[in-house]
């Protein structure tokens, strides 16, 4: 599947890739609604109605991603919510094998991420992964979602990177193809981001299922 030796730079996204979307699922889909429910003393058939109109118009934006954001619109501490349920926060099979030989085979190795600031520092609490990357870079940084055109080209602009030896993993279709608009060679997608979820299909990416398909060496 990959030519590790056309390879020098590794692009890593967080959620549904190095980290089971099971979590983020989880806390967005049914932790905040019943929260949300609890705190305004709402049905939660009133709740869900409220909340897909909220999610739909940020979803793919900055805004989508912002935890502060998300404290402000829902009047809830989302940092704090996150924290509560942390436990459920778990790294995919294989992952910490894949970063360690990453790293004994001289890989530049990024986590690229939407996820905000706050929801990073209590994940890396919780799984340690931080050590194994040379820079974190998230699109709160550079004010532009991965999903657009302009951080892109705001992340090459932080250190210069050879698109053809890049390599970009990420589980979120929309995200491929603006990597892939702006040039980035190798390109990756997950095949089960949550555990307990559906399978993904898709044309022209490849699907990891697990991350021993790729292991270098």
């Amino acid at each position: 599947m990959l030519d590790w030796s056309q390879i020098e730079n590794v692009f890593l996204d967080l959620d549904g890739t190095l980290l089971d979307l099971y979590f983020d699922n989880h806390f967005w889909l049914e932790y905040v609604p019943q929260c949300y429910a609890e705190h305004h003393q709402l049905s939660r058939e009133t709740t869900q109605q409220i909340l897909d109109k909220k999610y739909a118009a940020v979803y793919g934006r900055l805004n989508w991603y912002c935890v502060d954001y998300w404290s402000r619109e829902l009047e809830l501490d989302i940092a704090a919510l996150k924290q509560q349920v942390s436990d459920k926060i778990a790294v995919r099979p294989h992952v910490e094998e894949f970063l360690e030989a990453l790293h004994m085979h001289g890989k530049q190795v990024s986590l690229v991420t939407n996820a905000h600031p706050v929801s990073i520092q209590i994940k890396m609490h919780k799984t340690g992964l931080d050590r194994f990357f040379h820079r974190v870079v998230t699109s709160h940084q550079l004010h532009h979602a991965k999903e657009e055109q302009a951080f892109w080209q705001g992340l090459a602009g932080l250190k210069p990177f050879e698109k053809q030896s890049t390599l970009f993993i990420d589980d979120n279709f929309s995200v491929l193809d603006a990597a892939r608009e702006f040039g980035i060679a190798h390109l990756l997608a997950i095949k089960q981001p949550d555990s307990r979820g559906e399978l993904k299909e898709h044309h022209h990416y490849p699907l990891l299922e697990s991350f021993q398909e790729i292991m270098p060496g």
